[in-house]
């Protein structure tokens, strides 16, 4: 490229941002067909735009450009120039360097005849090619695939492998199958991974990529207990109740395998000790004197009300601090539900206590009716079993009574639920069916007895 082709890359690229920085933004008057095109014209710019970025992004690379300019490499300085992630950066240097080697694709990308998800989609196919693919079978398998972004998405795209074989090597295709399907199994045991990136807000986004067999297993396994989570409980009356999307019960599942996993105690031991989570609190809070959130080892701040449930049912281990914050004491960890107390509770209350619910025991928590950070003892008496979800329905919170759900023993010691006011006037107690089912001789079945507790 000659100087004066560099200064005109430079100008039209100013011509653009100055041209972004004049357009008015009162469209009020457009038609739907101009408001049409806009986004069409737009969304064409913005494909052209990316493609020209990481083909610029690609050739500063390829001359080293960040190292010799700032001493740093491309990924550094891109993360920092533009406040990205180093994942982000990273990811952007890696479409660049592979869209370096494919010239057909990045001229299509350039014209606009490809988008950016379906050369991506491209890519990977390309990438994934038999090794015994010669230099004029693999240009033959690049032209084909940009030929076919006219017809097809990026998800069409990903799955004609095995079709783009047959068009540019038949044979190649016809002997490699068995190959094939090895290699793939190798390059997804390669490649599996899981990652978790939290979003500061309360969240964390969860991306991963499995071998087929493992996955669905995990699909299979996921699916069967989100089939579970349609709700057939009395809270289903509640209008304010949450409405569960299937995204939203396959979520539910996933966290109960990892519940489940965590009361049974699974997981191999980590660092000496079994995997927990830690949250820091305030001695005043942990005495019910306060109202707080919790601190979790990655920094991340919990609500008050996801405390209060996390603390029905956990290990303490209390922590004196110093005034720099250096731990001068640690208490020994005990459990507030003992095994015996969790096997008298099992039996007591066979399942979920809200009416409707019928998670079984291996799938509640132990909920203390009066929180046990507020003084609620940990016995039978102040115990009820409830499932996640029931779980965070009866908890309390500082909302009047006859605004929430609440759960308590009735004169029977046995569970029963008030509904708020929204769903019953009378705020009338409801208990289960199971605990409504007399015993042989026709009277209500008795408080069981735990004879032995291996």
């Amino acid at each position: 490229m000659s100087s004066d082709q560099a200064a005109e890359t430079g100008a039209v690229l100013s011509s653009i941002l100055a041209g972004l920085d004049s357009l008015e933004s009162d469209r009020a008057l457009a038609s739907p067909r101009q408001r049409l095109e806009f986004v069409d014209a737009a969304l064409t710019a913005a494909g052209r735009l990316t493609a020209l970025a990481t083909t610029l992004l690609g050739e500063a690379d390829a001359q080293d450009a960040a190292s010799v300019e700032t001493a740093l490499v491309t990924t550094s300085w891109l993360a920092e120039r533009h406040r990205l992630t180093r994942r982000e950066a990273s990811a952007m240097v890696h479409e660049a360097r592979a869209l370096q080697t494919l010239d057909e694709l990045r001229e299509g990308c350039l014209r606009g005849d490809v988008n950016p998800q379906q050369w991506r989609a491209i890519t990977s196919v390309l990438k994934n090619l038999p090794p015994e693919l010669g230099p004029q079978e693999k240009c033959a398998a690049e032209r084909t695939m940009v030929s076919y972004a006219q017809q097809f998405d990026s998800a069409a795209l990903a799955r004609l492998s095995r079709h783009l074989l047959d068009v540019v090597a038949p044979e190649v295709a016809e002997a490699s199958e068995a190959e094939r399907l090895e290699r793939d199994a190798a390059g997804a045991e390669r490649n599996r991974f899981l990652a978790f990136s939290p979003d500061h807000h309360g969240s964390v986004s969860v991306r991963g990529s499995l071998p087929l067999p493992s996955a669905e297993l995990l699909m299979a396994q996921i699916d069967a207990c989100a089939h579970l989570e349609h709700r057939r409980a009395l809270d289903r009356l509640d209008p304010r109740a949450e409405q569960m999307t299937p995204a939203m019960r396959r979520a539910d599942a996933l966290i109960w395998i990892a519940e489940s996993a965590a009361l049974h105690r699974d997981a191999p031991a980590h660092g000496g000790d079994r995997p927990r989570v830690v949250v820091t609190m305030t001695q005043e809070w942990l005495s019910g004197q306060l109202e707080s959130h919790g601190l979790l080892p990655s920094g991340e701040s919990i609500s008050p009300s996801d405390l209060r449930r996390l603390a029905c049912d956990a290990d303490v281990l209390p922590v004196v601090l110093g005034g720099a914050s250096e731990p001068l004491d640690v208490g020994r960890a005990h459990r507030l539900v003992t095994p015996a107390i969790r096997a008298a509770l099992s039996a007591r209350d066979q399942g979920c206590a809200f009416p409707g619910c019928d998670k079984p025991p291996v799938q509640c928590h132990a909920h203390h009716i009066q929180p046990w950070f507020a003084g609620g003892a940990t016995s039978l008496d102040n115990l009820v079993l409830v499932c996640p979800h029931h779980h965070r329905v009866v908890e309390p919170t500082r909302a009047e009574p006859h605004h929430r759900w609440q759960i308590r023993l009735n004169s029977d010691a046995m569970p029963e639920v008030v509904p708020p006011r929204i769903v019953d006037r009378d705020q009338r107690p409801r208990r289960h069916q199971r605990f409504r089912i007399p015993d042989r001789r026709g009277a209500p079945r008795a408080e069981p007895v735990l004879v032995s507790i291996l």
